[in-house]
């Protein structure tokens, strides 16, 4: 039903002259035919509805049930309430109807339709009491009973409906009901009847026209877009245009109810229809932003960005006119009340609505959020929807995450702008107010709390300080969020309010309250509260908000984090202390022994000041008042005597002075001294001669009271005597200069207090960094690249402070070069470019000499891995032209000697000349000369350090060969005439005979340059090593002539070396092995790359020629070309193998042959080793051990038939060098001839049991290298590294972790060892605590991280119970199931193999592992199906656990089945086992059987032997998991291993 218009629903519309469409729904009774089809809208088209349809028909088409007619069956009469023809009859009343015909105040609308009526209409009619005028509808004949029914009627009223449905409904009498949903395809005419309606009446042309907008709302979603535009801005002109006229129709004091409530009801209309529009638009919107992203819906997705970018467009000044609107008075239009509820809540809701947009948060919907605020606000302020606010605004942070931050802005605004600080309190109270439990459950609405809790702060830290306490019973609740939204608060409040040293008292409590509770949720049990927590203080202290007070209390607590486990609290403790660093308020400067010496010059100096202003022991000060009271009776007594005779011998010695001021200072220096009888005579005395002076004054005859009444007068200084004229300041003065005296020495004290509490604080400080830089250089070697950076970035921090142990970190970061991860490597060169490319210098020189100076520093002692390191970061920064020419200049002059230096800076400049000339090999090419003329002159003999850098220097230039990419370039070689080579060969012969430390060093170095470099090398250090021995012959021969002139035996010069000097051996040993290993690499690697790169020149040119003689002639056929080029390939292959056999025969057979000069030193190598007590020196013996492993590397015949000798020496020589040194040579054999090493792999193995630190750190290396390259066999001997992992040495340790570590990249290796690990350990012959025992699975259970493995394991683990023979083992398993992270299916595992070690569950130790991973289990959180499963297993182990204990407790009682007794252990002396002792006897080292025999009598043996170890029980079954072997089977091992691989042979194959 639509209401109040002058003319009839379905009559004419005045001044149109269309005709309306009441004929299209309903015809008239047929006595009161229309005289003309005219009304509402546009002329309908000729294929109108037909007129005869009855209103039950239109009703049924529409969808809504029929509506009943009356009594005379055409609805002419008794209509029910709200129908048109009940309205009609109402407006001729002329009293209620909602338009006024009046001259004054009559309104626009109604002025303007009648204005627009056409000439011969009929004219309004005054009703009664004049304040109406209804035009009546012209009928050709008006029935009676329109008027009757008009005398009744009541004019419809706009309820705001909940839902839009309900304005289809009746909703009762007097309520507006909507008439008639228009199709789609009538909207387009009845908009433009609505628009031109409006600019005749204005805004109460809704009241006729509510109808069609509303059925735009109804079609919304399938109505064209240009209708729904249409309909937004037709309302958005209506409405604004009513907010420009309500201030000067809401003024007018004569308005009557009439257009109040038509003014109210065109109000709440067209606010309606608005934001229903606006409602409309915004859930297209989002929706459509929903389909971008789907790749299927192009078209529609083209299409919703122009809808919605044209919505968003008008959203903005939607809003805006909506402000407007409610920045009026309205209350006039509700009688001067309280605006009604449903109509803010109208406006608001729309401003909600756009809210729950997820891409509101956007930057570029910053104005529309800003109106969206502004509108709130006024909804707010001016209509007091602050209730209802705050409810709305809580539940859409509980349901909309993305909506916290924009109310947080809006609330700041609020609050700031409009002052409704009251609803901050409201806000957070209502937040606070929320149960604890509840929020732990519901992440989602947390989420929007912390968020805005934590935005609201940052923006108005004040107002929430003041409503902080609503908020703190959260950081006691199960939300880890609201803990960190509640803390993160606090730290704004800290930050931005409580901030300063000009804090009250009560606000310095609360800032120390607030810091505690930071401090104590350090340590939550959360590790995201804890790493947000300390994210908080590094805030507080960039803001230097922290008290100096807290400074050492936080340190400690951040030193402490560096221990968590959660990876993300160790990175932000670290940055906290770099953050401490950057922000300390101490020095720049932080070295604590640097700060330890003033410390202790100033506390010394404070005790001294303390001494000084110490009061000393004084008697208590006592008034002379009192001392007169308490020396009265004696005065009086001796004042008595002098009105007495005198004795016999007394005399009268004392006069009266001249003056009363010298009398009075002898009176009372006499009362002073005790001599009480003396002062009283003297004053009798003064009396008489004084009579009338003061103090002398009283009456003229003298007693005994006058005299005591002068003596008290002087004593107790009442009478100033003749003095007292002097001013009287003067003794206010000196208690004034007193005070100040003393008040100096209390100001010194207390500034030299403060100095030492400021020096204390500083020295505590570096302290607590120097800790921690212990715990963070640990760290760069970590998993997490994330915490590797911040450990890098922060001794980056470090030592730009100065601290000295931050050299140390710099150090240890260096092998992070060579990373896989670019980001690693990314930040150590950022690192080192900072701390060394980045100095604070004016001039290049002064840049070049820091950086030569720093560079030079990080150098020295360091190893050779670290100098190989900072080689490849100085590399990289040549490469990218990051190094001036200014170092490299500085460089060549102090190489030079034109710059003064020392020799270590020389040998460093050098040095980093060489680490340059590999990233641009012309810095050494082009200064060749320069190298050799100074590095090998005359003074190299004096330092062989210099010439061996020098060597190192030089051969960057050969190293690095890419003959991949020059396939047919000739090596870089020198000539055999070069004087390079004669320096040197001159240089190492004459240090030859000269004893050096450095020489061997040096003398290596030139013999690997001359094999790198010349053409003719062998030649070269032949001669090197003929002149050396005839040096040594030379020695000899004449030690031999000393000799025998002395008349030695001549059997003492029969051993040949025994009168050799010692160190003359000592280097022929270290040449000829040198010689001989550089010899067989340079056959193997530049001979055999030499022949193969002719072959292929004399190919290609074959191939040319050939190419040239076949275009010559017509090919014939191109399978014979194809044929012809596979036969080259073939050819290619086998010269490859012909080249490498031709290598062999010559190491094999010519080397050591009789002929080469190598074979003439070779007996000599040999007695030594033989005959190790021959010589004493250990560095001879070395040598020689050393010398036979590199002599073993030409020959495997030699190599085979001294391998017993090799291995001899291994074992039983008391020299760690020496086994040291054939370690690695045993290695080294391995990986050339591994079928002759296999045989000896277990006492490579017994090596890591060795009593020297150094000799175990060496085999773990050399194992680690050969079990990585698959070159020794991987058994039950492999427990023998992971026993490694609780050696006293912290290098150890490490080195087998990393073997761990890399071996756990390989696939499933550590996985199929373990088994073959925890039956060698776990015995009790293998001298492994148990303590021990845990500490290695720790590690190595740690590596299984696969669900499969873990049920497996559990179930092998299982089985191993029933083959486990003593206690020790049972514990040692139980301990491994409790190490495994275990599953459901591993639950089920255990449940399916409870019989395994149920028997063994009444040993407390087993029983609680079990526990343990139950307990494990629940807490990773399991189904309620599992859980039942868990509880039923735990009952099971309990009553195993319990029946365990009765029935040993009936054992002790006598039972008749005794307990089996405990098996022994071993006393336990130490972690380590015991060493392996080297006196073994010579049967021990018998040379094994040959690798073809041994393989012939394996294979004769049926069936095969099973292995020496303990497997599983489980392992005889049947498994389908062929990727969860427990052990390397014996065929996955490689059985023949090609002791030199070629790149001939891996492409032949």
């Amino acid at each position: 039903m639509r209401m109040g218009r002058e003319s009839p629903a379905r009559g004419e519309d005045s001044g149109t002259g269309r005709p309306g469409r009441a004929g299209a729904q309903r015809a008239p009774p047929q006595s009161l035919k229309p005289r003309s089809a005219q009304g509402r809208g546009v002329a309908r088209p000729s294929r109108a509805r037909p007129a005869a349809r009855s209103s039950s028909a239109a009703a049924a088409a529409m969808g809504k049930p029929p509506v009943p007619r009356g009594r005379d069956g055409t609805g002419s009469a008794a209509v029910l309430p709200g129908r048109p023809f009940r309205r009609r009859a109402q407006r001729r009343t002329g009293d209620v109807t909602p338009t006024v015909g009046r001259t004054r105040g009559a309104s626009d609308w109604a002025r303007g339709r009648r204005a627009a009526q056409p000439a011969g209409a009929d004219r309004p009619v005054a009703g009664r009491g004049g304040t109406s005028a209804v035009r009546a509808r012209s009928f050709e004949r008006p029935g009676p009973c329109w008027a009757v029914a008009a005398m009744a009627a009541v004019p419809p009223e706009f309820h705001l409906p909940l839902a839009a449905a309900d304005l289809l409904r009746d909703g009762g009498p007097g309520r507006y009901v909507v008439q008639e949903v228009l199709a789609a395809r009538d909207l387009p005419p009845a908009l433009a009847a609505f628009r031109a309606a409006s600019r005749a009446r204005g805004a109460l042309a809704v009241l006729e026209h509510f109808d069609c907008v509303y059925s735009v709302l109804h079609h919304f979603r399938s109505a064209d877009m240009a209708v729904k535009e249409d309909a937004l801005e037709l309302m958005m002109h209506v409405v604004s245009h009513h907010s420009n006229e309500l201030p000067t129709i809401l003024s007018d004091s004569g308005l009557s109810y009439a257009d109040r409530a038509a003014h109210l009801n065109a109000l709440k209309m067209n606010c309606y229809l608005l934001t229903g529009l606006m409602d409309a638009f915004e859930m297209e919107t989002c929706k459509n932003s929903c389909s971008e992203a789907d790749p299927g819906r192009k078209s529609r997705k083209n299409h919703a960005k122009t809808s919605g970018s044209l919505w968003e467009e008008e959203r903005e000044p939607l809003l805006r006119l909506l402000t407007q609107l409610l920045q009026l008075d309205l209350r006039q239009l509700w009688g001067g009340l309280v605006v009604e509820e449903e109509f803010v809540s109208l406006m608001t809701g729309s401003c909600y609505r756009i809210l729950e947009n997820p891409s509101i948060g956007l930057q570029r919907y910053r104005v529309t959020r800003e109106a969206v605020t502004h509108l709130l606000a006024a909804a707010l302020v001016h209509c007091d929807r602050m209730f209802s606010a705050t409810l709305k605004i809580t539940q859409m942070l509980q349901h909309f995450e993305h909506v916290a931050p924009v109310f947080a802005q809006a609330v700041s605004l609020w609050a700031k702008e409009y002052g409704l600080k009251s609803l901050v309190g409201e806000l957070l109270r209502e937040i606070g107010q929320k149960c604890p439990q509840d929020l732990a459950r519901e992440a989602s609405g947390v989420k929007g709390y912390a968020t805005f809790i934590s935005e609201l702060a940052a923006q108005i830290p004040a107002l929430v300080l003041s409503n902080m306490s609503v908020l703190l019973p959260h950081l006691d609740g199960e939300s880890y969020t609201m803990r960190n939204a509640i803390l993160a608060a606090m730290a704004e409040v800290l930050v931005q309010v409580l901030n300063g040293d000009q804090l009250e008292e009560a606000a310095r409590g609360t800032r120390d309250k607030f810091l505690n509770m930071l401090q104590a949720h350090v340590c939550d049990v959360h590790s995201f509260v804890r790493s947000r927590v300390l994210q908080l203080f590094t805030r507080i202290v960039q803001c230097k908000a922290l008290p100096l007070t807290q400074f050492q209390a936080v340190v400690s607590l951040a030193v402490g984090r560096l221990k968590d486990k959660s990876v993300l609290v160790v990175k932000n403790a670290v940055q906290l202390l770099a953050a401490f660093l950057s922000n300390n308020p101490f020095s720049s400067k932080l070295s604590w022994t640097d700060l330890d010496e003033p410390l202790k010059k100033e506390v010394q100096k404070l005790e001294e000041m303390r001494d000084r202003s110490r009061p000393r022991a004084v008697a208590p000060v006592i008034a002379p008042e009192e001392e007169w009271e308490a020396m009265l009776p004696e005065v009086r007594a001796a004042t008595q005597q002098l009105f007495q005779p005198l004795q016999e011998g007394e005399e009268e010695v004392l006069e009266v002075e001249e003056t009363v001021e010298r009398t009075v200072e002898q009176i009372t220096g006499l009362l002073k001294k005790l001599n009480y009888k003396s002062a009283a005579r003297l004053t009798q005395k003064a009396l008489c001669r004084f009579q009338g002076k003061e103090p002398f004054v009283g009456p003229g005859e003298e007693n005994e009271e006058q005299i005591l009444a002068v003596l008290k007068r002087l004593y107790t200084g009442s009478c100033p005597g003749e003095n007292s004229e002097d001013p009287p300041h003067d003794n206010s003065s000196d208690k004034i200069e007193e005070v100040v005296q003393e008040e100096q020495p209390q100001t010194e004290l207390v500034k030299q207090e403060m100095l030492v509490h400021y020096l204390q604080d500083a020295y505590n400080f570096s302290v607590k960094i120097t800790e921690a830089l212990n715990l963070i250089s640990k760290m760069m070697y970590e998993n997490s690249v994330s915490v590797v950076q911040e450990a890098i970035e922060f001794f980056v921090t470090v030592s730009q402070f100065g601290v000295p142990q931050a050299l140390l970190g710099v150090r240890r970061m260096l092998p992070l070069i060579w990373s896989k991860e670019p980001g690693i490597k990314e930040a150590v060169l950022n690192a080192y470019r900072q701390l060394y490319l980045s100095p604070s210098k004016d001039s290049e020189r002064a840049k070049a000499q820091a950086l030569v100076h720093s560079l030079s520093l990080i150098m020295v002692d360091a190893s050779l891995g670290m100098i190989q390191c900072l080689e490849e970061i100085i590399s990289e920064f040549v490469q990218k032209d990051e190094i001036k020419p200014a170092v490299t200049q500085l460089l060549w002059e102090r190489f030079t000697e034109k710059s003064p230096c020392s020799s270590l800076e020389r040998r460093a400049a050098v040095m980093l000349l060489g680490m340059m000339a590999r990233g641009k090999p012309e810095i050494i090419g082009t200064n060749l000369d320069i190298l050799v003329t100074m590095g090998l002159s005359e003074k190299a003999c004096e330092d062989y350090r210099l010439p061996q850098e020098v060597c190192n220097v030089i051969s960057k230039l050969a190293s690095n060969p890419k003959p991949a990419l020059e396939k047919n370039g000739a090596p870089f070689r020198l000539p055999q005439n070069h004087m390079l080579f004669g320096c040197l060969s001159e240089t190492v012969s004459k240090g030859f005979g000269q004893p050096s430390s450095h020489w061997i060093p040096f003398m290596e170095a030139a013999v690997t340059l001359i094999y790198q470099l010349a053409e003719g090398a062998e030649e070269i250090c032949a001669d090197i090593l003929h002149a050396c021995s005839q040096q040594a012959l030379e020695k000899l021969q004449e030690a031999d002539e000393q000799k025998a002139d002395a008349g030695d035996s001549p059997h003492r010069v029969s051993d040949g070396s025994g009168s050799l000097s010692t160190f003359l051996l000592l280097h022929l040993m270290a040449l000829v092995g040198q010689v001989a290993l550089q010899q067989v690499a340079h056959l193997e690697v530049s001979v055999s790359a030499e022949l193969r790169r002719r072959r292929l020149l004399k190919e290609e040119k074959t191939k040319k020629q050939s190419d040239t003689s076949t275009k010559k002639k017509r090919p014939q056929s191109t399978g014979n070309e194809t044929t012809m080029e596979e036969e080259l390939g073939l050819v290619g292959a086998t010269a490859d193998d012909t080249e490498a056999e031709l290598i062999r025969s010559i190491c094999e057979t010519e080397l050591l042959d009789g002929k080469h000069l190598l074979s003439a030193f070779v007996p000599l190598v040999l007695k030594i080793c033989n005959n190790p007590g021959l010589h004493s020196d250990s560095a001879l013996s070395a040598a020689a051990a050393l010398t036979l492993g590199k002599l073993c590397m030409i020959s495997s015949e030699f190599c085979d038939s001294h391998l017993r000798l090799l291995f001899t020496m291994m074992e039983k020589s008391p020299l760690p060098d020496v086994r040291s040194n054939l370690i690695i040579a045993a290695g080294d054999l391995a990986i050339r001839f591994p079928n002759l090493v296999e045989p000896w792999t277990s006492h490579l193995y017994a090596r890591l049991r060795d009593p020297c630190p150094s000799v175990r750190q060496t085999a773990g290396l050399v194992m680690t290298h050969l079990i990585l390259k698959d070159m020794v066999k991987v058994k039950g001997q492999v427990s023998e590294m992971a026993a490694l992992l609780i050696d006293p040495e912290e290098a150890i340790v490490a080195v087998a972790q990393n073997f761990f570590g890399e071996l756990a990249n390989k696939g499933n290796a550590v996985y199929n060892l373990l088994p073959d690990i925890i039956s060698h350990l776990s015995d009790p012959n293998s001298g492994i605590e148990e303590e021990s025992f845990h500490t290695i699975m720790r590690h190595l259970f740690s590596y299984i991280t696969k669900d499969k493995q873990t049920e497996s394991l559990v179930e092998k683990l299982c089985q191993r119970f029933r083959t486990a023979r003593t206690e020790r083992q049972y514990r040692d398993l139980s301990h491994c199931l409790a190490l495994l992270p275990v599953s459901e299916r591993g639950l089920h595992k255990l449940q399916d193999n409870y019989d395994c070690f149920a028997d063994k569950l009444q040993d407390p130790a087993v029983y609680n592992c079990f526990q343990t991973v139950l307990a494990r289990f629940r807490r990773a959180g399991v189904k309620p199906e599992t859980k039942a499963l868990a509880e039923e297993l735990e009952q099971k182990l309990s009553a195993s656990h319990n029946r365990g204990l009765d029935s040993t407790e009936t054992c002790q009682d006598g039972s008749q089945t005794p307990m089996p007794p405990p098996a022994k252990r071993k006393p336990i002396g130490s972690s380590r086992r015991q060493p392996l002792s080297p006196a073994n006897s010579d049967n021990d080292f018998v040379t094994p059987p040959s690798h073809i025999l041994r393989n012939h009598k394996r294979a004769q043996k049926r069936p095969p032997r099973k292995k020496a170890v303990i497997t599983f029980s489980s392992d005889e079954e049947n498994n389908s998991e062929d990727e969860l072997l427990t052990e390397l089977r014996e065929e996955e091992t490689p059985t023949k291993t090609t002791p030199i691989t070629r790149s001939s042979a891996r492409r032949r194959r």
